[in-house]
């Protein structure tokens, strides 16, 4: 049986738009090499082409864990945080629930990059509630709610501690 965390392949797709916007805010902020930039590249662009139903789920998820390998060259814990955003948000075609890790970690990138603004994770989860449509807001609200779910990334685990957990509290609480 799917995990609940899973969702729909439309749902997912839905999601996947989202999530890439809340990563790609914060591409700016990851320092790597060209060969991790564009790692990085591509895995936004396999990533905007599974949420536009132009790519193959199957395939998105084979390469999902680019991005996230990517990480490792990055030169600050923003930047690291950043591509981390960008994995989560191809891990999308996996399963839904990796849009909410999507936007935990763009605004843990914000956070670490603009750690003399205290209000800047606080607008940038709005910014996010904020680009949220109505399709995606309902699928989201499908979703357990963080660590109740030990089947997928909302379960007890790392998107449930620090700030990403704090973030994707607050999504929820926003979605009501």
């Amino acid at each position: 049986m799917a995990s609940i965390q899973t969702l729909s392949d439309t749902q997912r797709r839905i999601l996947a738009r989202w999530a890439l916007a809340c990563a790609e805010r914060v591409v700016p902020l990851y320092d790597s090499d060209e060969a991790g930039r564009r790692v990085i590249q591509e895995a936004v662009a396999r990533t905007r082409a599974f949420g536009e139903g132009k790519a193959d789920t199957a395939d998105q998820i084979r390469k999902r864990f680019a991005a996230g390998k990517a990480a490792k060259s990055a030169g600050t814990a923003a930047g690291a945080s950043a591509a981390r955003s960008v994995a989560q948000a191809a891990s999308v075609a996996h399963m839904g629930a990796h849009a909410l890790g999507a936007a935990a970690y763009a605004v843990k990138a914000v956070d670490l990059a603009c750690e003399d603004e205290p209000k800047a994770s606080a607008a940038e989860i709005r910014w996010q509630v904020q680009q949220l449509g109505d399709r995606q807001r309902m699928a989201l609200r499908e979703l357990p709610l963080l660590g109740t779910d030990l089947s997928g990334p909302l379960g007890p685990g790392l998107l449930c501690t620090g700030i990403l957990g704090a973030t994707i509290r607050a999504i929820q609480a926003e979605l009501g």
